[in-house]
């Protein structure tokens, strides 16, 4: 299992995962950012894990591809 074959420009899941890590990158600015109330911070978590798993999968996909 290579990392390097995490970079494959050719492919969507590609460009797909670095918009997951952008809007990663958005959801850690907005929770340092803002002082969210208790749905606030539950729907910024909620949407951070099923970003991180959603992550997690296509970046296995693409090493094992």
């Amino acid at each position: 299992m290579k990392l390097s074959r995490i970079f494959q420009p050719r492919k969507l899941s590609f460009w797909i995962l670095v918009v997951l890590n952008l809007l990663s990158l958005a959801l850690g600015h907005i929770t340092q950012t803002y002082a969210l109330n208790g749905w606030g911070t539950a729907i910024v978590i909620g949407l951070t894990l099923f970003n991180a798993m959603l992550s997690a999968l296509i970046a296995w996909r693409l090493v094992n591809s």
